[in-house]
């Protein structure tokens, strides 16, 4: 769903956000929505997208087993100096 919207900003900073947008979104009036400021841009989404987008990155991510390995990797390179 790779799809343009266009929102002009209003009085006080105010955006209407395209009716079809919030269908497809399911955000309903009193929706809250997060604004995650990065350096390519502004991501809007719910709380609920926020955890899945997350958790999509991090999906089949062991970090502790990354990081274990790395060390071990480190430590490998120690002892061939000594």
């Amino acid at each position: 769903m790779d799809t343009t919207f266009v929102a002009p900003m209003g009085d006080r900073g105010r955006l209407v956000i395209p009716a079809e947008l919030r269908a497809r979104q399911h955000w309903d009036q009193g929706s809250r929505l997060l604004m995650i400021e990065t350096s390519g841009g502004v991501i809007l989404v719910t709380r609920d997208q926020a955890k899945a987008l997350v958790r999509s990155q991090l999906d089949g991510s062991d970090l502790v087993e990354s990081l274990l390995a790395d060390r071990r990797a480190a430590a490998a390179s120690e002892d061939d100096a000594a």
